[in-house]
């Protein structure tokens, strides 16, 4: 009895070392996964903050709460099943899903940006007021919608690294990578909003250089969001751009993503300081150009058909 016992614990232990080396495993796949993930990541919280643009600062929380919760639910009940599934059963259609899903990024973008240049359906709207419920929901809807794009991309770039382990280990590291990310994302986007009312809290205090700060904080938000609001749009088309780019790269046609890639290069080798962020901003630039060039594409399209017809 007393060898059997030993042998139990022995046993005992050399599963729990190997339990121990799996979750680091997991940690360190998780880390490097979601690390691949951040651009993706920092373009999603600069989307977000545009969809709170003019409503009440009282509704700025529980909108920002809806759509964290429909980003969980998009990341966790819809993407991690599907990308799964697809990994395990058609690898093949991961890469076309995410074109169709950076194609309607492009357009939301290019529509967006035609209708500030005055190309869109502003006198529709003005003819159509929208009770503030109505409109919180359809912005909240649009949020959500949108994130499921970017959700799907940080998710298969996740994916991508660990797809080599096996399935339960994938599912978990897209669980938790899904899990920080939101929370990082939806908790960055609260503290943006609400940085106002910290600003206007800062100045009630004694002392004179936080009340300066605090009213600083007051006057300079509201430029913040509409610079916040301008990048979002350029965002969503950059990030689609991007899909598209490197979707059409794993179909064989390199010439638009070698010629983004080169100029990228050479930007950043004539720069002597911060050959990343170059060769960053330049990928973004051009890729931002194919997806304006789509997205404005479809858009014109679309609104040449819904025109109504001269009578």
């Amino acid at each position: 009895m007393p060898t059997g016992l030993v042998a139990l614990l022995d046993d005992i232990a050399g599963i729990t070392k190997l339990a121990a080396a799996s979750l680091d495993d997991i940690g360190a796949a998780t880390g490097k996964a979601g690390s691949k993930a951040i651009g993706v990541v920092v373009d999603d919280a600069a989307v977000t903050p545009r969809y709170m643009v003019g409503f009440s600062p009282k509704r700025e929380l529980p909108m920002i709460g809806k759509i964290a919760l429909g980003s969980f639910r998009n990341k966790l009940l819809f993407i991690l099943p599907a990308a799964l599934a697809l990994s395990a059963f058609a690898p093949w259609a991961l890469t076309p899903l995410l074109m169709i899903g950076g194609t309607y990024l492009c357009f939301e973008g290019a529509e967006k940006i035609l209708e500030a240049l005055g190309g869109g359906h502003a006198e529709a709207e003005a003819t159509a007021p929208i009770d503030p419920k109505t409109l919180e929901d359809q912005k909240v809807s649009g949020a959500i919608r949108t994130d499921f794009i970017l959700s799907a991309e940080i998710m298969v770039i996740a994916l991508s690294d660990v797809a080599a382990e096996p399935i339960w280990e994938q599912a978990i590291v897209l669980a938790l990578v899904g899990v920080a990310i939101t929370i990082l994302v939806y908790g960055v986007v609260a503290l943006i909003v609400k940085m106002d009312d910290i600003g206007l809290h800062l100045t009630e205090r004694k002392s004179p250089a936080v009340q300066a700060f605090g009213r600083g904080l007051v006057k300079g938000m509201p430029v913040v969001m509409s610079v916040l609001s301008v990048v979002g749009t350029a965002a969503m088309v950059w990030v689609g751009g991007q899909i598209i780019v490197h979707g059409i790269e794993d179909f064989g046609l390199t010439t638009i993503p070698h010629f983004i890639h080169d100029a990228a290069a050479g930007a950043a080798a004539a720069v002597p300081v911060a050959k990343g962020v170059v060769n960053w901003g330049v990928n973004a630039a051009l890729s931002g150009v194919v997806g304006l060039i789509l997205g404005g594409a479809i858009a014109l399209g679309l609104h040449a058909v819904k025109k109504p017809k001269a009578h």
